[in-house]
């Protein structure tokens, strides 16, 4: 028989000790928890699926986005073009789309001029157009030109459309089979997730590989498997810790930090070696390019294939503290409203989004639409949206129409001044720019604001007195970074400037200070001593334009407390050069590195081997007569420069050059000649 008293006694003893141990449970528990944040190991990738539970939301939106379509195995469901049999005329050659025991095969110019057969092994893109890749020899992948044009449904020849009247055939580095058309190189950084390029410089090939292969949630979030694991955790356990144990920062941060995170993908940019998600600041992955001619106007509209960033860091929207979510929804891409809508989220409709704004004809109103000077073709009633008027755009890859991010008020009068566009002639193709000047002055009055493309575009063409209205803008915080950064960069080279320029050196925006020391002339030693302080800078790109400055400057002259951190920097600058090695300017680059070191043998093998990539790259020719000379081999030299003055005979430096050259081999006649012509 069981003794009660005595069961009781025992369970209430029990009770007690579960009562007592519970805190120190919770206590151990938090304790681990504590250890696990006190040593932070390295976040890696899990992959969507790991998020999908949770943010089911979200994966909606992205699926079937541009993110999510970005790149994909070729196979009967992300295949768009029309493989049937599909031909194409090009320059007497018939191009073949066609399949094969369910596998998809172009019949197109390769990489020795001839027809031959090439596997589709990947689709890149969806929408306008569709791109496919094929695999060569050394890890490569290359993208080819025949397309498919999603929007009207046909193939085109992308280099036709890309690099007209330039006659691109296999010789130039510009065909499919090249270098510029090069996936690992040219495409893979922003089409997939965590890309690694690993190429290899010493056998010429690549081992690229990537986490997913589309633009997925830990491309721009980072790593999650910190997240994950804190996710994982009891509620009970799961301590408040910074962005959720998210690597990358989307929320409670500023605009300029939120676009820096779409600006490594969405801008055009150097690119010193793998993203790093762990990184701070942009600048120590990419080195954003500012928007100047050949690639922008002077003013910085649009131009060449520019992507968004330059665009929009020169906007007020910007200024104001826009950020891309407000008007894009991130995870789908669209926008988050239709028509004049979505600029009325901040816009009075009042003031903005009435006839005495937009002088233009109503939706329903009779008339007649137009055809923009990019082919688009506008109802009436398209010149009321605020879009038609303050972000025209171009076409680029043939078909693909973007939009520029600068919101820009027309100028037609800085049309006929300076040779820009704007937005009214865009459409306006048959009126002149006086015409459309003179309806902007009938509309809303004479007086015009002051743009900084005057100032820009006076300096361009050698007007010294522009640096005071270059000073005025650097001195103004109501102008944008980039606009500031391009102040310095149209300074003159006038001794009255380097104040200026030095105090950008202490600029809080890493672009300023790059600027500043690209513009900074060494004229003394007391401009290599307010320079050199810049290697120990928090950005790499801000030490690699230190270093660059540096190339001239023997390491004898650097001084012991700054021999170290030039050293370091100096690493950090080859690790780059090796890294871009696979591009002709990458190798052209590491040529000139090698140069500077007299290690002429790699010198010459870098200089060859740029030019077997991209004939046309004539500075790795000039360069490489100089080497020659330098080696005392002047014969090459003057061979060199013969051959390259065939192409360019109104090359004032070279001409001067092979006239050095040619006394060098007494052929002191033929030497003045060229002397007399540079």
């Amino acid at each position: 028989m069981i003794d009660q008293k005595k069961y009781s006694r025992i369970i209430r003893v029990l009770v007690w000790i579960a009562l007592l141990m519970l805190p120190v449970f919770i206590l151990t528990q938090s304790y681990l928890v504590g250890k696990q944040e006190s040593k932070p190991t390295q976040a890696e990738y899990v992959g969507k699926e790991s998020c999908i539970e949770c943010h089911q939301a979200e994966y909606k939106d992205w699926k079937g986005s541009d993110h999510d379509l970005a790149m994909d195995y070729a196979n009967d469901s992300t295949v768009l073009g029309d493989f049937n049999n599909a031909t194409i005329e090009r320059n007497g050659q018939t191009h073949k789309m066609f399949k094969r025991d369910g596998k998809f095969f172009v019949f197109t110019d390769g990489e020795d001029g001839s027809m031959k057969e090439y596997e589709v092994k990947y689709v890149f893109g969806h929408f306008p157009i569709q791109d496919y890749l094929v695999e060569f020899p050394g890890g490569r992948l290359q993208t080819l030109a025949l397309t498919w044009n999603s929007k009207d449904s046909n193939w085109f020849y992308m280099a036709d459309s890309v690099y007209q009247n330039m006659g691109v055939d296999h010789n130039n580095w510009l065909h499919w089979t090249n270098q510029a058309q090069n996936w690992n190189s040219m495409c893979a950084d922003c089409h997939s997730t965590n890309i690694r390029k690993n190429y290899d410089v010493a056998t010429d090939s690549y081992h690229t590989t990537w986490s997913e292969i589309d633009v997925s949630c830990e491309t721009c979030h980072g790593p999650a498997s910190e997240h994950l694991k804190w996710a994982n955790l009891a509620d009970y356990a799961r301590k408040d810790i910074e962005n959720y144990g998210l690597v990358i920062k989307t929320s409670g941060v500023n605009n300029h930090q939120y676009i820096d995170n779409c600006a490594r993908c969405h801008s055009r940019r150097s690119i010193m070696g793998d993203f790093n998600p762990h990184s701070h600041s942009i600048y120590n992955h990419i080195n954003p390019v500012l928007p100047t001619e050949p690639s922008w106007y002077i003013d910085g509209q649009i131009k060449e294939e520019d992507y968004v960033y330059a665009s929009f860091t020169q906007s007020r929207m910007y200024m104001n503290d826009v950020q891309c979510n407000d008007c894009h929804n991130v995870h789908s891409g669209k926008l988050v409203l239709e028509g004049n809508k979505l600029c009325l989220q901040c816009h009075k409709a009042t003031d903005y989004d009435t006839p005495n704004h937009t002088f233009h004809k109503s939706y329903g109103e009779k008339g007649e639409g137009l055809v923009s000077a990019a082919g688009v073709k506008f109802e009436v009633g398209s010149g009321t949206q605020c879009i038609n008027c303050h972000m025209h755009g171009q076409n680029y890859m043939g078909v693909d129409y973007r939009r520029d991010h600068s919101f820009r008020i027309p100028r037609p009068d800085l049309s006929e001044k300076n040779g820009t566009p704007n937005a009214c002639n865009q459409c306006h193709t048959d009126k002149s720019n006086r015409w459309a000047a003179n309806h902007i002055k009938e509309w809303f009055g004479i007086s015009r604001p002051f743009q900084y493309g005057e100032a820009f575009s006076a300096s361009l063409n050698g007007d010294s007195s522009a640096d005071s209205s270059l000073h005025i803008i650097y001195n103004d915080d109501l102008f944008p970074t980039s606009i500031r950064s391009l102040a310095i960069n149209y300074l003159s080279d006038s001794p009255k400037n380097d104040s200026l320029i030095r105090e950008a050196f202490f600029s809080i925006e890493p672009k300023v200070r790059v600027t500043a020391v690209e513009r900074f002339n060494l004229r003394s030693q007391q401009d290599l001593e307010a320079l050199l302080p810049l290697l120990n800078d928090e950005t790499k790109a801000v030490r690699l334009a230190v270093i660059n400055k540096l190339s001239f400057i023997d390491e004898s002259q650097i001084p012991v407390r700054y021999l170290n951190s030039y050293k370091k920097v100096k690493k950090e600058q080859f690790d780059v050069l090796i890294y871009n090695a696979d591009f002709p300017v990458g190798k052209f680059n590491l040529a000139n590195y090698y140069y500077k070191q007299k290690d002429y043998k790699n010198a010459e093998k870098y200089y060859l081997k740029a030019i077997e990539q991209d004939d046309e790259l004539y500075m790795a020719k000039i360069n490489l007569a100089h080497l020659y000379s330098a080696m005392g081999n002047p014969q090459k030299a003057e061979e060199i420069l013969k051959n390259y003055l065939i192409d360019n005979p109104t090359d004032g430096n070279a001409q001067y050059d092979l006239g050095l050259v040619l006394s060098e081999n007494k052929k002191y006649k033929e030497s003045l000649n060229h002397l007399l012509k540079a």
